[in-house]
């Protein structure tokens, strides 16, 4: 009579490790499941979605939002989050088509028009410096990123409707004879046949790629994420790298403000109004964890095509304003419950998985002469 010993219970019940987990599939890739859903939908409802003019002028639009969840999620993956990104992307318009319009020396009839390039760096070196402000507050001044970016919206959005007095400025085209035109490069223009605001998308993306998966800066990311104490004790500069996301998410919302003012050829001071609501979307629908320490810029691409893809399917097909944001708050729900899924399972997965022996009592049993390990009992 044969007896059946308690490690070779689990065995029976293991899963052939050449077996699919198709419900573990399907919940991983549910954003580009979801993507491919929204395409053939709306395709169906529409001969003019799937064409190649209307998926280039609909990854034009993308662009604006991916380039803001990029930086959004460096932000959500060191456990905060920034709610100015939407008025920088205001407040960089206005900077770049406050400068467009010229800039007039006081006590001198003297009017500057600075290059194209000029503008545009300088409205980057304002998003790069509500970022560095942002990154103070939170980390030197241990204000919360909630209170601290809320705030900051408000003072950034008062600063871009004080600098124009509510109003636009339009016709940023230029003028030759100044020597300030071009600035329509980013909104109109192409690489390739591919918008180039899309080209800027696939740019960022990459560097955004390199530095998390290939830098120690991004392991630092993650690590300060996941358990920031923990990382302290690590020796990370935790603070330092608070600073620097903060800084890189302003910087990104500013690329994204000085596209949508060369798409729109004017400089308006609520440009970007609940973008931020935008990012943070396409963040979580891309699978990024709120806590943090869990997220990648491929999942957040896929997350604002899905955001960019249904939102102008939607107006394709003639669907309400009002309706739009009812589809887009409900994708937002599912995306958060998914991932609730996801990480509840991950835990059941993992509490039940069975842990290996300590060395020393591999194959230990009745009889056997190995020796158990003595336990500390000393208190940490």
């Amino acid at each position: 009579m044969s007896q059946t010993t308690s490690a070779d219970a689990p065995a029976r019940t293991r899963r052939p490790s050449g077996g699919l987990d198709i419900p573990k599939l399907l919940l991983e890739g549910r954003a580009f499941i979801a993507l491919i859903v929204i395409i053939v939908i709306f395709s169906f409802l529409s001969p003019n979605y799937f064409t190649v003019n209307n998926l280039l002028t609909m990854s034009a639009h993308v662009a604006v939002y991916a380039i803001l969840a990029i930086g959004m999620l460096l932000v959500i993956l060191n456990g905060g989050i920034d709610l100015s990104v939407g008025s920088t992307v205001g407040l960089s318009g206005v900077i770049a088509g406050f400068l467009m319009q010229g800039v007039k020396l006081p006590g001198m009839e003297v009017t500057l028009y600075p290059a194209v390039w000029v503008c545009a760096v300088c409205a980057l070196a304002v998003g790069a410096f509500v970022g560095w402000v942002n990154g103070m507050l939170v980390a030197k001044a241990g204000v919360a990123p909630f209170v601290a970016t809320l705030g900051t919206l408000y003072v950034v959005r008062g600063a871009a409707l004080l600098i124009t007095g509510g109003l636009t400025y339009p016709n940023l085209r230029g003028d030759p004879a100044l020597g300030n035109t071009g600035f329509d490069l980013l909104g109109f223009n192409r690489i390739l046949g591919i918008p180039t605001g899309v080209m800027v998308m696939i740019v960022i993306a990459l560097l955004g790629s390199f530095l998390l998966n290939r830098t120690a800066f991004g392991r630092w990311l993650y690590a300060s994420g996941g358990n920031q104490r923990a990382a302290e004790l690590s020796g990370i500069p935790v603070k330092k790298v608070q600073i620097r996301i903060y800084v890189a998410s302003g910087t990104c919302a500013a690329i994204a403000g000085v596209i949508i003012a060369s798409e729109l050829t004017s400089a308006n001071p609520t440009a970007g109004n609940s973008f931020e609501l935008t990012a943070i979307a396409a963040v979580v629908i891309g699978g990024a964890a709120l806590s943090g320490g869990r997220g990648n810029i491929r999942g957040t691409l896929l997350g604002a095509f899905v955001i960019g893809f249904l939102s102008d399917g939607l107006v394709i097909i003639g669907v309400s304003e009002y309706w739009q944001m009812v589809f887009k708050g409900a994708v937002i729900v599912i995306a958060v419950m998914l991932n609730r899924i996801e990480v509840r399972s991950k835990r059941i997965k993992n509490a039940g998985a069975p842990s290996a022996p300590p060395p020393g009592q591999a194959g230990a049993g009745p009889g056997s002469s190995g020796t158990p390990p003595a336990v500390n009992t000393a208190k940490p």
